[in-house]
């Protein structure tokens, strides 16, 4: 099961973020600024998978953001690897440049894809098929 799901910049600060299971906020902040510490401390020849206290983070940098999720121990780890691909990939297709001004957009293309930290779609075209339906309706 997907724990929580962040977008961070190299500077550490957090661009997005879901969690699936309840963190109380002051907590989300500490858990936050210790896993990031725990990524972009790495050099890229390690590995995007660490274990970290209960669970287990898997991560993927694209320029200057990194994309971290936190995972249960029995969750894939290539799976989630490969969402957070596809996640970037669905992120690329629909935005021609900017997406930190589209945050909501952001959010419905990720509650697309995974439900209760589970993942439920990675078919791009049915994961946007509900923004391109917002975007006609906006239109009009």
């Amino acid at each position: 099961m997907i724990k929580f799901f962040l977008m961070v910049n190299k500077q550490g600060q957090t661009r997005l973020s879901r969690y699936y299971e309840h963190v109380e906020i002051h907590k989300r902040t500490m858990l936050e600024a210790e896993v990031i510490k725990n990524c972009l401390s790495r050099s890229k020849e390690q590995c995007s998978f660490i274990e970290y206290k209960d669970f287990k983070l898997v991560y993927r940098q694209y320029a200057a953001l990194f994309i971290v999720v936190g995972i249960s121990e029995t969750e894939n780890e290539m799976a989630v690897y490969e969402l957070i691909h596809n996640f970037v990939e669905v992120l690329d297709r629909y935005f021609s440049r900017v997406i930190m001004f589209n945050l909501d957009r952001v959010h419905i293309i990720l509650d697309e894809m995974v439900l209760n930290g589970c993942i439920v779609e990675t078919n791009k075209n049915r994961i946007l098929a509900p923004l391109f339906v917002l975007d006609k309706v906006a239109e009009s």
